[in-house]
């Protein structure tokens, strides 16, 4: 979602906010708070994470908003924490009861068994309680109105499921996952698979592709960095081009650098055929999201129009 501000200190800031984004605060809210102490004209964020969900949530300012499409598709991993024998309306604590069961003697063997089973391309069927929406409404308003909704399945990826610790009716988790993937769908499925219900009770985005180790910046910590003054804040912010430090780079020359950034399509014989690549002007700049065919011809997806030295 990207916001654009009409304020009269607001000014051009590009390059990407890796936030860690607390507890009780919807992305939005973290977004548009992030936007005002950066004084940024635009800026949004690469897919939401739940009030109650905390970790690494990307921010995107100025062109790189451009992206932000690319890293909500991105692979993610989070650390889950699952309690069993309760479900839940909305499959996370903060919904009412619906059942509670008794929590069976669980060994190592049928947990695996089990987590087994909802690994690999699988069939999920998300939260009622989601922004998912249907007739233009996200699916949570209807829920709230009392209305009865029904969540279509999809087909999501789960890359890997993994026991972390477990106490005696909770299980966490290591999960990582392609775009689309409810984490508290998850938890709900295990519980099933487990004959006593589940709901998800704590998640923390550990990290979204590029980002695999990624160095969060806190709300705190950017609030005290703007009021140090100078460019203490904006050293927080990653420049463009570390969102597509995952794909292949294409580095031109002067001549043709200047075509990309006026978007003509140029051959470049040194160019391997690639469905995306990273082209960059002589200084370094990110010029544009490109694919190359077997002949070289070098055709613009997405066009970026940098200042020098960003």
């Amino acid at each position: 979602m990207s916001r654009r501000r009409h304020r009269p200190d607001a000014r051009d800031l590009h390059g990407i906010l890796l936030l860690d984004k607390p507890l009780g605060m919807s992305s939005n809210k973290a977004l548009q708070m992030a936007i005002a102490i950066l004084r940024a004209a635009k800026g949004g964020h690469t897919g939401a994470l739940d009030p109650l969900a905390t970790g690494l949530l990307p921010l995107c300012f100025g062109e790189a908003t451009k992206i932000a499409g690319n890293l909500l598709g991105s692979r993610k991993a989070y650390l889950a924490e699952c309690r069993l024998g309760v479900t839940t309306t909305t499959a996370d604590l903060e919904g009412e009861v619906l059942e509670q069961r008794p929590v069976p003697a669980l060994d190592e063997a049928t947990l695996e068994a089990a987590l087994a089973t909802l690994r690999g391309r699988i069939v999920q069927v998300p939260p009622v309680y989601s922004a998912l929406k249907q007739g233009g409404e996200p699916l949570y308003l209807k829920a709230r109105r009392g209305e009865t909704v029904e969540a279509p399945p999809r087909e999501v990826d789960i890359h890997r499921l993994e026991l972390v610790s477990r106490t005696e009716n909770t299980l966490s988790l290591h999960v990582e996952c392609g775009s689309g993937t409810y984490v508290r769908s998850l938890a709900v499925d295990l519980g099933e698979k487990l004959g006593c219900g589940a709901h998800l009770s704590a998640l923390r985005r550990l990290w979204v592709e590029p980002f695999r180790a990624p160095v969060m910046v806190t709300m705190d910590e950017l609030r005290e960095a703007a009021e140090q003054g100078g460019d203490s804040v904006d050293r927080l912010v990653l420049p463009l081009s570390a969102g597509v430090a995952d794909l292949p780079a294409l580095y031109l020359d002067a001549t043709a650098g200047q075509a990309v950034s006026q978007g003509r399509q140029i051959e470049w014989p040194a160019a391997q055929p690639r469905a995306y690549s990273a082209a960059f002007a002589p200084d370094g700049r990110l010029l544009a999201l490109v694919d190359c065919d077997e002949q070289g011809r070098i055709r613009i997806l997405r066009g970026f129009n940098l200042p020098a030295a960003i």
